[in-house]
């Protein structure tokens, strides 16, 4: 498939060269030129074990470019995914400035059906306001579809997780962008969540409000474990607390009252 990328940080990168290894060709765009010029030579703008080596052979077989004209991502992509940051305010509510931005740069050159896909963390019905975003600064009967696709990539484990995720989850209103998104998921061997746009946005922030649980849940019996002189390694070999994943606990250990 042709896929675009707006927006190459973090998520963004991940995205793109992942898509790029399976055999996708690929255009991201990004309005920082000193970064695409970084990754258009093959220098990875962020840490993550295997971006650079996979952007490296992506780039030499042409099946990923870079671009700071949006336009050319529009054209191109019959698949955009929006990758852009949400920072949060100061009051702790989401700055969507660059998804507006990203929005409105798709819809004032939309001339033809593109999905668009949130990859970004955003506030639960923001889809609905960059499809009225488009619809506002686009061309009167262009088709669209906006859905959602949230990402659940661990800094240091990005690219396993985007190559071999535990689950899929897709967000989408129409019968043209749920087959869309399948067809691009089709060769993963995982469960797919298919289900609304409102209800996948929420799902990204169940997720993450779980883990946050999760990692209090065991620093707090870390603590008690070291308060009492038992040992959490057992408690964790038979089960305990067999929802945990080891692999988020360890940052967390060293955590102790005086």
């Amino acid at each position: 498939m042709r896929l675009g990328v707006i927006g190459v940080g973090h998520v963004g990168l991940v995205t793109g060269v992942c898509f790029a290894e399976l055999g996708h060709e690929v255009i991201a765009a990004d309005k920082d030129a000193r970064k695409i010029k970084l990754l258009s030579d093959g220098i990875a703008t962020v840490y993550e074990p295997g971006v650079e080596e996979l952007l490296q052979k992506a780039l030499s077989a042409n099946h990923l470019r870079f671009t700071t004209d949006p336009q050319e991502v529009v054209d191109d992509a019959e698949i955009i995914f929006i990758c852009v940051g949400t920072p949060p305010r100061a009051d702790g509510s989401a700055d969507l400035s660059q998804v507006e931005e990203a929005a409105r740069t798709v819809a004032e050159v939309l001339s033809s059906y593109r999905l668009l896909v949130e990859k970004s963390t955003v506030p639960v019905k923001t889809a609905q306001w960059i499809e009225r975003t488009i619809r506002l600064y686009s061309k009167d009967g262009v088709e669209f579809d906006v859905a959602s696709n949230p990402e659940f990539l661990r800094e240091g484990r990005a690219v396993q997780d985007f190559m071999h995720p535990d689950r899929i989850v897709i967000g989408a209103n129409s019968d043209r962008a749920k087959s869309l998104l399948l067809a691009l998921y089709e060769g993963f061997d995982c469960p797919k969540i298919v289900t609304d746009v409102n209800t996948a946005e929420l799902i990204k922030h169940a997720s993450n409000s779980f883990l946050a649980l999760k990692i209090s849940f065991i620093n707090m019996i870390a603590d008690l474990c070291e308060r009492a002189g038992t040992d959490i390694e057992v408690l964790e070999r038979h089960r305990t607390f067999s929802l945990l994943a080891t692999h988020f606990r360890k940052s967390y250990l060293s955590t102790h009252f005086d």
